[in-house]
C-alpha cells in the first residue's frame, strides 16, 4: 500500500541517518538493505566498515520501532569488538543531551555558532573552560582531555555549518528525528552540537559502545553441517538447496549480464566442489 511505501521510505532514511550521525562509532555505512514481507513487516540491515582496522559491524532494525524511533532503536548491533571512542546519541543516557540539542538549534543560530567556536577553541586549549559560566562540567584539564578523545576527528567547526544551522532554525524541528532528516545535517553537525551540550552546558552524552551481539563469521559456515560432524554431519542435500537458492537470487538480480554471468559461474564452481 502507499502508506507502507511511505513508512519504508521514512524509516530507511531515518535508520541511515541515525547510524551515521546520532551513533558515531568509527564505522562508515556502505551497505543498506530493506527486507519487507507481504504483510508489511520489515527489517533493515546496515553494514559499516572501520577503515582503520578493516573490521565491519552490522546494525539491525525491525518493526515495530520504539515510541521514540531513534532512542535505542536497534534490535542488535553485531560486532567483533567494542570501540573505546564513541558518541552515542541513541542511548537513553543521552536523553538530556538530545533535549538540549533541540533547544540549541531552535535558538538564535548566531549565538549557537559562537558557542560552537568557543567549544572548539577550548578543545584546542585556546580558551579556558572557565569562560562557560553556566557549565556544570568540572573545569579541569583532565575533563577536557577526556572529551578530546571523542571529538578529536573534528578539530574545528565543520564548513558551511552556519548555513546548516540557519536552515534548521527556520525549520524549527520538534524532534531529534526531524533534525537528523534535515538536508545537510550530518555527523559533523551532530558532533558539534553534542560537543556544545557536553562542554558548554555540562550535559552528559553517552560514550559507551552499544554493540550487543558478537559477530561470529563461522556461524554461517555450518549451515550444511561439517565434514568433522560439527555441529552435525555434512548434508549434501542442504548444500544443494542453498546453492539453488543463490542461483535463483542471482538470476532475478538487477545486475548487468557480465556481472551476473561471473557470479553464477562462481556459485556453480561451489556446486562442483561439494563432497560426494
Amino acid at each position: 500500500s502507499s502508506s507502507t511505501v511511505k513508512e519504508l521510505k521514512l524509516v530507511s532514511r531515518l535508520s541511515a541517518k541515525t547510524d551515521t550521525a546520532l551513533l558515531q562509532d568509527g564505522y562508515q555505512l556502505y551497505h543498506h538493505a530493506v527486507i519487507v514481507s507481504s504483510t508489511g513487516k520489515w527489517a533493515i540491515i546496515q553494514q559499516g566498515m572501520n577503515t582503520e582496522t578493516g573490521l565491519a559491524r552490522r546494525y539491525h532494525w525491525s518493526k515495530p520501532l520504539p515510541p521514540i524511533p531513534t532512542l535505542e532503536p536497534h534490535r542488535a548491533i553485531a560486532s567483533n569488538r567494542k570501540e573505546n571512542f564513541v558518541i552515542d546519541m541513541t542511548s537513553k543516557m543521552s536523553r538530556e543531551a538530545r533535549d538540549t540539542i533541540l533547544d540549541l538549534v531552535r535558538d538564535d543560530p548566531r549565538r549557537l555558532l559562537h558557542q560552537i567556536h568557543q567549544a572548539y577553541m577550548a578543545m584546542k586549549g585556546i580558551a579556558p573552560l572557565t569562560m562557560f559560566q553556566t557549565s556544570r562540567l568540572t573545569n579541569s584539564v583532565e575533563a577536557l582531555k577526556r572529551y578530546a578523545r571523542y571529538y578529536r576527528p573534528q578539530s574545528r567547526p565543520p564548513r558551511h555549518i552556519e548555513q546548516v544551522l540557519r536552515k534548521v532554525y527556520e525549520l524549527s524541528p520538534k524532534s531529534i528525528e526531524e533534525l537528523v532528516l534535515v538536508e545537510g545535517v550530518g555527523p559533523a553537525t551532530l558532533r558539534s552540537l553534542a560537543l556544545v551540550a557536553e562542554i558548554v552546558y555540562g550535559v552528559p552524552v553517552s560514550h559507551n559502545d552499544p554493540t550487543n551481539a558478537p559477530l561470529d563469521p563461522f556461524r554461517y559456515a555450518y549451515i550444511a553441517g561439517g565434514k568433522d560432524g560439527i555441529p552435525y554431519p555434512f548434508r549434501r542435500d542442504y548444500a544443494e538447496k542453498v546453492i539453488e537458492f543463490l542461483e535463483n537470487v542471482l538470476a532475478e538480480a538487477r545486475l548487468d549480464e557480465k556481472s551476473k554471468k561471473r557470479a553464477l559461474e562462481r556459485v556453480r564452481r561451489l556446486a562442483n566442489m561439494l563432497p560426494r
